[in-house]
């Protein structure tokens, strides 16, 4: 209605300006300074246009944020999640990105009428807006915009971000400067079975054990304890901050994703040469666990189109440079060919444009391998 109502009042005052007479309900000349407002206002409504209908602020998405999470309740962020939600994310947020929508339509409850609260990264962010539109389109009927997003929520005092567990893993192999708490019982839980480096502080215990916690309130602190049900790691986070640490985060996953994570991950044993692979190890990882690493066939695209592994990337060595600062990093990366000579050469234009990426290999052998995606592999003369 408002929209319209500027529409017409735009209308009139280009009458006004281009013939010289005015609209029957209007003066016959509007005045300069209310004309420029209708337009600035008209511009601020139309710049708006993409945003959802319906937006609620920090209060309600704190409101509806519960450990664990109502069943007929879900916050989703609909930011990148390699680049966004791995590093920080509303707790108990699911991630959904907004590119991969269609994608992820099975994770979306089944309920039409569930509560569904999107959020990105801010006021100028589109994301949620884009995803809103879409899951009303799907037909869900009570669907809501978080429109100042993740930002927002970190900027209340008390708030604290969660991260992902392939987060989690990345700054345990990089060796980050941090301390991870298993929040759980020792005894029960954190004795039979914890994430490596962590240090046992339970909650419950967690006042007679707060030497254990860094001098420095400025270090990376990480709690977690058995998963989306468990609510201690919440509450020891609350109790950290409360003590002046200023840089908490929840694993709200757990333990129970960290083991999943390991039990999915073949290990990648270096072969003879430089960056290479040891063979056996590469044909485990083939037969029993290909999705554990990112797989970049660097032939010719009519090489690759002749046969290749069914889940490599096609990257013409040609091609790589370019895209070498595009390359993942929450996986090991192997390059393959046919001889070992384009892959190897893969490997060494990684060291050279991108020294810091670590968990790159080549396959350093014989490969051919068939439409069907079945090989044979020997090792190279």
């Amino acid at each position: 209605m408002k929209l319209r109502k500027l529409t017409a009042l735009l209308l009139c005052a280009g009458l006004i300006v281009t013939a010289g007479f005015g609209c029957a309900t209007t003066q016959s000349a509007a005045p300069e300074a209310a004309l420029s407002e209708v337009v600035e206002e008209a511009k601020a409504v139309a710049d708006n246009s993409w945003m959802f209908h319906d937006i609620v602020d920090v209060e309600f998405v704190m409101q509806h944020m519960t450990i664990p999470m109502s069943e007929n309740i879900m916050i989703i962020d609909a930011r990148p999640k390699q680049a966004k939600y791995d590093m920080g994310h509303i707790p108990m947020a699911v991630s959904i990105p907004d590119t991969y929508f269609d994608k992820n339509i099975d994770k979306l409850p089944a309920d039409k009428n569930a509560l569904l609260i999107y959020y990105c990264q801010g006021l100028k962010c589109k994301l949620s807006h884009k995803s809103a539109y879409k899951a009303e389109a799907l037909g869900y009927s009570n669907v809501k915009v978080f429109a100042e997003g993740y930002p927002k929520w970190l900027s209340v005092k008390g708030n604290y971000g969660s991260v992902s567990v392939e987060w989690v893993k990345k700054q345990i192999d990089q060796n980050t400067e941090m301390t991870l708490v298993d929040s759980r019982p020792k005894e029960m839980k954190y004795d039979k079975g914890h994430i490596p480096t962590a240090i046992s502080i339970s909650d419950t215990m967690f006042d007679k054990h707060i030497d254990l916690l860094p001098e420095n309130k400025n270090e990376l602190l990480i709690f977690y304890c058995g998963g989306f049900h468990c609510r201690l790691s919440h509450k020891s986070a609350a109790k950290a901050i409360a003590l002046g640490y200023s840089n908490v985060k929840v694993f709200a996953a757990g333990y129970p994703a960290w083991k999943e994570i390991a039990a999915s991950t073949t290990p990648v044993n270096a072969g003879k040469e430089e960056g290479s692979i040891d063979l056996a190890s590469f044909k485990k990882i083939i037969d029993e666990n290909p999705e554990s690493v990112y797989l970049i066939d660097v032939r010719d695209a009519d090489e690759f189109a002749n046969g290749s592994f069914k889940t490599a990337t096609n990257i013409p060595v040609d091609t790589l440079e370019a895209k070498i600062s595009e390359l993942p990093t929450d996986k090991p990366i192997i390059f393959v060919c046919g001889t070992g000579a384009r892959s190897g050469e893969s490997y060494y234009m990684v060291q050279d444009v991108r020294p810091e990426l670590k968990d790159v290999f080549y396959l350093e052998a014989e490969l051919t391998i068939s439409k069907d995606g079945s090989y044979t592999i020997k090792p190279s003369p």
